[in-house]
């Protein structure tokens, strides 16, 4: 009897890239790697979407398209390559019209993209059903996403008391109904597959689904649907791997993994790991190990040359190939209790055991506060930040425990980019009204006005009119109307010889999908072109620009709380400016933040300008003595 085969989406060029060092991984070293990727042959390689597009840009000059159709050529059709994005918000945060959403797509097809994986921060079907059809339509496959998401912790004492007959008869209060439930995210997918969706994605981006309940969702996912199923998890809190075998055990057709050196061990589980599991399970990974051993090499490699970037280039894991090694008895010892605990369905056990092969390996110990708080650690980071920067650094575990109350407010809204930022931030805020003595919601954010408004789309539970109306100003939903969408401005650059910022379709969508980003990276694209043409001259010119020297820093100064991208400067040297004068705006974890003045002041010197990325206490603005 042949074994059961499983197919790999292997992430490594995608997910791997959220750690700072894979974000400066360049096209050229990419290049180095397509050959064995090719021979590896795994079903699905997510490229693209995510933070590559941005990241590619932003750090590296290169275009997002050239690494699309480097990637495409490479491949020859051996494994389909796939994207993420955020259903009719795409790689941004604002819906667009199907026009824009046609063009991408068309264009995302053509240049070698066969996989959209497409989910919605809120689950609302509404937000991705016309890029089903599209992409259906335009020939590539749609691979519809459900975000998992859990319903918020309750506090006892906020529960409303049995009355005094109800206590005697030894009633408990009652606890608010389940939203999150396996029939919930089932229907969603559902809803997808009868949309058109190719396959249908469990998508964990939190990594807090745990191991019973990947072994439910998975199990309830597969007698419910015709089209492949795919699990896709981060090990932060401690569940990925253990969840993964679970959803080997339940029939997951697709699993994601990354590539050992870039994974980390908090992005999606090993794929070596997840080998040495199946094996034990008699299930075959459909992936050539070889060829991913090859690939490990070369990403060993390229992780060196990058150590400058690496956070944790002295806690990396120990090295294993597992076509060669052989495991230490203790450690075989722990694989195999993992296995029979999976069987069994013990997960105590089972997260004993894969916790103990983890450790041997080196890979980071499970995050136990994302775990107990059950929030996406990027949600906490930014959380973390906020409050440093406002110096109210004690409030957050208040801020912690006032998360279950704004989602319930905001319509149980999944925490997931970017409403698991809009909430944190809300809930920051909320803390510090009342450290102030004031109503909640007296300060609140305009994307969480946005959110509750209806901007967004449809929350998992109706929010109430009259908390709506308290936030927005009226009790009737608003939703989002791409009606108002206006195609970002496309300048001439007279500087540069009268050319356009945007030469051609590709360019336009990345101006209008990536502003901020964008943007510089074009303008230095342009200004590249017009120096080779007036070569002689630029050099000339180049070579003259000295930086002017700066006289040394005497009054009172501004730095930034963390690090961003300027979006905004509103004033200039010589200006007077008031408590609370907005000085400039500037992008940080996906969010703009206004920094604001804390006195009357005048201003010396402004040391940034709109596109310049700064550090955390990076010097922005010096004030007058």
């Amino acid at each position: 009897m042949d074994m059961r085969k499983l197919k790999i989406r292997d992430l490594t060029l995608r997910d791997g890239q959220q750690s700072l060092f894979a974000t400066r991984l360049s096209q050229a070293e990419i290049d180095k790697l397509l050959p064995y990727y090719e021979n590896a042959g795994f079903y699905i390689m997510e490229v693209w979407g995510g933070a590559v597009p941005d990241s590619v840009m932003r750090y590296l000059d290169e275009s997002p398209w050239d690494r699309l159709r480097a990637c495409s050529k490479a491949m020859k059709g051996r494994s389909l390559l796939s994207a993420l994005s955020r259903g009719r918000n795409l790689f941004g945060y604002k819906p667009y019209p199907d026009y824009v959403l046609e063009g991408f797509y068309k264009e995302a097809i053509a240049n070698g993209l066969n996989v959209m994986r497409i989910f919605d921060a809120l689950n609302d079907i509404d937000n991705v059903k016309e890029s089903i059809r599209l992409i259906n339509e335009l020939g590539g496959i749609a691979d519809g996403a459900v975000c998992y998401t859990v319903d918020p912790k309750v506090d006892p004492a906020s529960l409303p008391k049995p009355g005094f007959f109800a206590r005697l008869l030894g009633k408990k209060p009652e606890e608010p109904e389940k939203i999150f439930t396996d029939e919930y995210f089932v229907e969603k997918a559902k809803q997808m597959e009868a949309l058109g969706a190719k396959i249908i994605t469990l998508k964990d981006m939190a990594g807090l689904v745990n191991p019973l309940r990947a072994a439910s969702i998975i199990g309830k996912l597969k007698a419910a649907l015709k089209v492949d199923v795919d699990f896709h998890t981060h090990c932060t809190p401690g569940y990925g791997l253990a969840s993964s075998i679970m959803a080997i055990i339940n029939g997951v057709d697709i699993l994601d993994t990354n590539i050992w050196w870039f994974g980390g061990g908090s992005a999606a589980p090993a794929i070596e790991l997840v080998y040495l599991f199946a094996k034990k399970l008699g299930v075959e990974i459909d992936v050539n190990m070889e060829a991913v051993g090859q690939i490990r090499d070369h990403l060993l490699e390229a992780r060196h040359s990058l150590a400058a970037f690496d956070l944790n280039k002295d806690k990396m894991p120990r090295p294993f190939d597992p076509l060669k090694d052989t495991l230490p008895a203790e450690v075989e010892a722990q694989v195999d209790r993992a296995v029979a605990a999976a069987k069994a369905g013990d997960e105590a056990a089972l997260l004993d055991a894969c916790h103990a092969v983890e450790q041997y390996f080196g890979f980071p110990k499970p995050n136990e506060l994302v775990k107990e708080a059950e929030v996406p650690g990027g949600m906490y980071s930014n959380m973390v930040a906020q409050l440093k920067a406002l110096k109210a650094d004690d409030l957050l575990d208040d801020a912690m425990r006032l998360i279950p109350m704004v989602r319930r407010d905001a319509g149980l809204v999944p925490l997931v980019t970017p409403t698991s930022q809009i909430v944190g931030s809300q809930a920051v805020m909320v803390a510090i009204d009342r450290r102030g003595g004031k109503p909640d919601y007296t300060t609140k954010s305009n994307e969480f006005i946005s959110l509750v408004k209806g901007e967004y789309g449809h929350t998992p539970v109706a929010v109430a009119p009259e908390f709506r109306e308290k936030i927005t100003g009226s009790p009737v939903e608003k939703p989002y109307d791409v009606s108002t969408y206006k195609q970002p401005e496309n300048p001439v650059l007279p500087e540069m010889g009268g050319v356009k910022l945007a030469q051609n379709r590709e360019e336009e969508l990345l101006l209008a999908l990536l502003p901020n980003v964008a943007k510089p990276y074009l303008t230095k694209r342009r200004a590249e072109a017009y120096q080779a043409e007036e070569a002689a001259h630029k050099a000339e010119e180049a070579a003259a620009v000295e930086e002017t020297p700066q006289e040394p820093v005497t009054g009172p100064t501004l730095s930034a709380p963390m690090g961003g991208r300027i979006i905004e400067v509103n004033v200039k040297p010589g200006q007077k400016v008031d408590k609370k004068t907005v000085l400039l705006v500037y992008e940080a974890m996906k969010m703009e933040n206004d920094v604001t003045a804390e006195r009357e002041a005048t201003v010396k010197r402004v040391f940034v300008k709109p596109g310049d990325v700064v550090g955390t206490d990076a010097l922005l603005i010096e004030f007058e003595d």
